[in-house]
């Protein structure tokens, strides 16, 4: 299976429990596309089995329509359509945070314009 990982709106996580089962399901917004979508386009996905708890409380402390981080794993879904399973989600802002900044001084200096003094006629 292939693993992705996109930047999406959060919009809302869900949780469902009873008897042996225990569900996540989250609800992400892209970009629309103009034709089928305006204003938002809706994508809902299923949480790894082995993710649920983890992603849930990474949703706990996300605001709606914050940007967030979210890694799938793309499985073969029906009419071999890709259906994404979520491994992973975090707040593209605290990804953000632990990038390293990018190194100063490393500007080309610019070089002179104009006519420079001849050393040896210094």
């Amino acid at each position: 299976m292939a693993r992705t990982t996109m930047e999406l709106a959060f919009i809302s996580a869900e949780r469902v429990k009873f008897d042996n089962v225990d569900l996540v399901k989250l609800y992400l917004g892209d970009e629309p596309d103009g034709e089928k979508d305006l204003g938002i386009s809706l994508l809902s996905m299923q949480v790894a089995e082995g993710s649920l708890d983890e992603v849930w409380a990474a949703c706990k402390g996300l605001d709606v329509l914050e940007t967030v981080r979210v890694t799938v794993e793309i499985d073969r879904g029906s009419k071999n359509a890709g259906k994404f399973i979520v491994l992973h989600v975090e707040s593209a802002k605290a990804a953000q945070v632990g990038k390293p900044a990018a190194p100063q001084g490393t500007q080309q200096q610019p070089k002179p314009t104009g006519a420079q003094p001849d050393a040896a006629k210094a």
